[in-house]
């Protein structure tokens, strides 16, 4: 089947006895291919005519879906042995969002993961976060190690200033409070950063 079919049926269930061809083309030829169909963001969705508000839910529950696939291996407690395999948990719940997000996956002592959680929504290019946040969230689930993960929608992998401070508090706090900061990851559409690595990944 060619890519403009798969997305003609998954529309038709969405938009029943209509002709969705149509519609189906016009997203690969706005967005290249399905995963850029998929990861549009909303108000770029909303430009396409014919994508309206029903079928915007549709694709949401359908994001929804795919994000928690991502993350189902860590979910059965899988050990967490690289930055990357965070990174792309991370990627497939965050690449559609036009704001930074601060998430934090937390491990027990043989990094196997406890928790993923969202601690903050910001803004297009910042999101309010204190060391106290993430330390707070690691001791009310009785963590034994921390990363944490952001992205940056403009696609810079590169960590700012604020991020490389957060990083350094984490990393001098947390053994205080007898925990492990494992890593600070940043991701994009196409690149993830880890500042203890000091290195794209």
């Amino acid at each position: 089947m060619a890519d403009y079919e798969v997305l003609e049926l998954l529309l038709g269930y969405a938009l029943t006895r209509r002709d969705t061809k149509p519609l189906a083309k016009e997203l690969l030829r706005r967005f290249g291919s399905i995963r850029g169909a998929v990861d549009a963001r909303p108000d770029e969705l909303a430009q396409v005519p014919g994508f309206g508000p029903g079928l915007l839910a549709f694709w949401q529950v359908l994001r929804e879906v795919l994000a928690r696939r991502a993350s189902s291996p860590l979910r059965q407690r899988e050990v967490l042995a690289t930055p990357e395999a965070v990174a792309h948990m991370a990627r497939e719940r965050l690449v559609a969002s036009p704001h930074e997000e601060s998430w934090v996956a937390l491990v027990d002592a043989q990094n196997r993961l406890i928790a993923w959680e969202r601690l903050s929504r910001g803004g297009v290019s910042t999101v309010p976060l204190q060391p106290r946040d993430v330390l707070e969230a690691a001791l009310g689930r009785k963590a034994s190690g921390i990363i944490l993960v952001h992205n940056h929608p403009g696609g810079d992998a590169r960590p700012s200033q604020p991020d490389l401070a957060l990083t350094e508090g984490l990393q001098r706090l947390a053994p205080q409070l007898g925990l492990r900061f494992l890593d600070h990851v940043i991701v994009t559409d196409g690149d993830c950063y880890s500042i203890t690595q000091c290195k794209v990944l």
